[in-house]
């Protein structure tokens, strides 16, 4: 059996010597990334049969590689390998076209498992997070939990970006976000400027106008 051709993207360096190391003689491991841009070049360079690929990357996250490679129709498959279990976090990589979602407490022996399945085109989730995938596409109407899990443009926003942004949409200040999220005023204005920046807003009324259709608040 002709083995699956591996590529590795992750931003910790010891977590891919772990995955060498646990893959190694069991996959061709091709390449390896730590953040999007360079994941995507190589990529699309090397043309991998399967990505085990990091949800949180600096950069855009494992859902900006997704949507870049994908634009070119190649024939690699993605399988997200996270730390997180959060619902929103498999759903917008699922959305965004991976073929499975495994997290990092996996035996080594059931990860190359998984990226065989992968790689012969089945999908391949943990009977937990396979539930919220089931559970999200089931849903007949859309509740105000669920927006953050298919809308896209908040899907390319980290988990706590999107906290701030629920904030914004109930009415609070910048010192109040501050206070309810015990996070410094300069943080709460840095994450704001990405929220704007990523969804293309000019500012706060704007940014809140933009929740409140959505329902996100």
């Amino acid at each position: 059996m002709t083995q699956p051709r591996v590529f590795l993207v992750d931003d910790h360096e010891l977590i891919r010597a772990g995955l060498r190391s646990a893959l190694r003689g069991a996959v061709d491991v091709v390449g390896e990334a730590d953040e999007v841009e360079p994941a995507v070049e190589m990529i699309l360079e090397r043309v991998p049969s399967v990505v085990l690929l990091d949800v949180h990357l600096p950069g855009g996250g494992g859902v900006a590689v997704l949507r870049a490679v994908q634009t070119h129709n190649l024939a690699t498959r993605f399988l997200a390998l996270s730390v997180s279990d959060a619902p929103q976090d498999v759903i917008s990589v699922v959305r965004a076209g991976a073929r499975g979602y495994v997290t990092k407490n996996i035996r080594g022996p059931d990860l190359i498992d998984a990226i065989y399945r992968v790689d012969a085109g089945d999908v391949v989730f943990s009977p937990r997070l396979a539930g919220f995938v089931l559970d999200a596409f089931a849903q007949d109407s859309i509740g105000d939990s669920e927006v953050a899990m298919i809308d896209p443009e908040l899907d390319q926003l980290t988990p706590r970006e999107q906290q701030v942004l629920r904030l914004i949409a109930r009415g609070y200040a910048y010192k109040e976000i501050s206070g309810e999220l015990a996070i410094a005023l300069k943080t709460v204005e840095s994450h704001v400027s990405s929220v704007l920046r990523k969804l293309q807003l000019s500012n706060r009324h704007q940014l809140a106008h933009w929740a409140n259709d959505r329902r996100f608040d």
